[in-house]
């Protein structure tokens, strides 16, 4: 895992950093015991200084960050921990009974969390300065329902408290409306993107980016925060909502204005309902816990951003969900597949408003394959007319705690079976696919950000499992059997 596709090739050793405080003698001869001479001897273990605030500036060369136990990675490109796609991967270890391996990935990130100040994007140096969607309390919780360890349990509570506090404060919260944003704590250019997101002719997502604001015109946003006409570059401000861009996990997309250049200047529907969960989730641990008061404060935070969320993201015309924009005040009328996270992230809308919201969501989301990340072929890949299999798993749970089973049941058949039949023709397992038109194969459609389609691919795999298993045994026969025919709408 030292050696990084995403990283210029280096010559020498690959750079490992522990975090300062860290016996590395112990972890060397750890690591003998794990690795082959010749595989021992391109690491190179290197200490972190030690942090006086966050984040942990970046140290040259990049090199993986170090963590204590074993851990799953995506596949592919990807192969280091992965903030949120670790909660996908978390739901198909337990389901395959590899219950020890999930908690120790759990530890992984309280580790993180006391380590290097966060949840990271994934273990590598260059982001030590942002986090991913937050999603501990639910890998918290799934594993403690397999193992009812109240010890352990009662041990992950201050890293919950560390790690929500890092999200409702500045700058990740808009005190404007009490809901958070993303935001990068770092500065410049991503070190990944420069590496490793070139095309044919050698252009990175950036140079790609300037071509684009070179011969178009954006009235989604004021162009000239975040790019200079006059000297063809990209400002300071780009790169900052770049990286908060990356640090939402859906990089990139159209979604907060091209390129999502404006994704700072928003409290996003996502976010604010995985807080919401948190909340939730950590008043649960309390009760669980015998700690009646603790749960109680949790829980008023949670009924508060409940509130806020409907308050600002609620759009009553369109029935969705919707990001707010706090500097113009008014929500971005761009259907989106995490207008589905409210219903799947607890009682956060009412039964009218659900009712309200899947009628139009299906109606701008579903297609042949499931469902569509929006309703614009920006050639960003999180957008038309590609779908992911994490949005499939939250859209679907989100409408069964509604009760609409039959859509949920259809979504899943006709996503899964189009997983299915591509893992039979090409003997893989991608990391997005082209839901209008039921295919892997996505390259040509895509012009910003990577266009490769990674195989492996840990999200798809827990999401399928749990998928499939939460189908009806009819259905499961649906998935086996539909070959390229997807279930039509009723």
């Amino acid at each position: 895992m030292a050696r990084d596709p995403k990283s210029s090739a280096q010559a020498g050793k690959w750079p490992v950093y522990v975090p300062e405080g860290e016996d590395r003698d112990r972890i060397y001869e750890d690591l003998k015991r794990q690795v082959s001479p010749a595989d021992l001897a391109q690491i190179d273990l290197r200490s972190l200084p030690a942090p006086t605030r966050l984040p942990i500036p970046e140290p040259t060369p990049p090199g993986l960050l170090y963590l204590p136990n074993p851990y799953v990675v995506p596949g592919g490109r990807f192969n280091e921990m992965y903030g949120w796609d670790s909660y996908f991967i978390i739901l198909g270890l337990l389901r395959d009974g590899e219950v020890e391996l999930a908690r120790g990935m759990v530890d992984n990130f309280l580790y993180e969390i006391d380590r290097y100040g966060m949840i990271l994007n994934a273990n590598r140096s260059y982001y030590l300065s942002r986090s991913q969607p937050p999603l501990l309390t639910p890998m918290i919780l799934a594993v403690y329902s397999r193992t009812g360890d109240k010890t352990w349990l009662r041990a992950t509570l201050p890293a919950i408290e560390r790690y929500y506090a890092l999200w409702t404060r500045a700058p990740h919260v808009t005190p404007a409306t009490g809901l958070s944003r993303y935001y990068d704590l770092g500065q410049g250019p991503s070190l990944e993107v420069l590496s490793g997101e070139k095309d044919a002719e050698g252009k990175t997502h950036y140079d790609r980016v300037k071509d684009w604001f070179r011969t178009h015109t954006v009235a989604d946003y004021d162009i000239t925060r975040f790019y200079d006409r006059k000297s063809d570059a990209l400002t300071e401000l780009f790169y900052v909502a770049d990286r908060s861009m990356r640090e939402s996990g859906y990089d990139p997309s159209g979604r907060f204005g091209p390129f999502n250049a404006a994704i700072i200047d928003y409290d996003p529907v996502c976010l604010n309902s995985l807080l919401y969960r948190m909340e939730q989730e950590t008043a649960e641990i309390a009760r669980t816990l015998g700690d009646a008061r603790t749960a109680d404060t949790w829980a008023d935070r949670a009924r508060q951003r409940a509130a806020a969320i409907n308050q600002y993201l609620w759009d009553p015309e369109l029935g969705l969900y919707l990001d707010y924009d706090f500097t113009r005040r008014a929500r971005r009328n761009y259907p989106f597949g995490t207008t589905f996270f409210p219903l799947w992230a607890g009682e956060i809308a009412s039964k009218e408003q659900a009712d309200t919201l899947v009628f139009r969501a299906l109606r701008w989301l579903e297609v042949p394959g499931g469902l569509r990340t929006s309703t614009n072929p920006s050639g960003n890949q999180w957008d038309a007319p590609f779908g992911w299999a994490p949005l499939q798993l939250v859209a679907v749970e989100g409408l069964r705690r509604y009760g609409f089973d039959l859509e949920a049941d259809r979504i899943s058949v006709n996503f899964l079976s189009l997983v299915l039949r591509e893992f039979i023709d090409h003997h893989a397992i991608f990391e997005k696919y082209e839901v209008e038109q039921r295919r892997s194969e996505v390259s040509e459609g895509i012009r910003f950000g990577y266009s490769s389609n990674e195989v492996g691919f840990g999200w798809t795999n827990g999401a399928f499992v749990t998928l499939f298993d939460a189908l009806p045994a009819q259905r499961q026969v649906d998935v086996r059997g539909l070959d390229g025919v997807p279930v039509p709408r009723g």
